[in-house]
């Protein structure tokens, strides 16, 4: 690469790519044969704590869907919803319901 910066989707994308890592290894252990029911309610609690990010990661995650969701409705053009409500109701399903079912 040259001296410019990277662009945006280069940047998404490297992002992208270290997430899913970090997912795959959850996972894992999760998949793992020796996971009991303590161990499995505490790396559940891991993902939803209010602790960094602030709100746990299943809020963050709802979170970045409700600013693409945002984003397209700023750019529909005739704004009636096509692209923006889908990404509106993942995010409430996940906090509404994924995030309360594991407190």
């Amino acid at each position: 690469m040259t001296g410019h910066s990277r662009t945006r989707l280069e940047r998404v994308r490297a992002s992208v790519g270290i997430a899913s890592l970090a997912l795959q290894q959850i996972q894992d252990d999760l998949g793992a044969d020796d996971v009991g029911a303590a161990e499995l309610a505490a790396i559940l609690g891991e993902l939803s704590e209010d602790t960094d990010p602030p709100g746990g990661f299943i809020v963050a995650l709802a979170q970045l869907l409700t600013v693409a969701a945002q984003r397209a409705e700023q750019i529909e053009p005739d704004r009636d919803g096509d692209a923006s409500c889908p990404l509106h109701e993942a995010a409430a399903l996940i906090t509404d319901h994924t995030a309360m079912r594991l407190i």
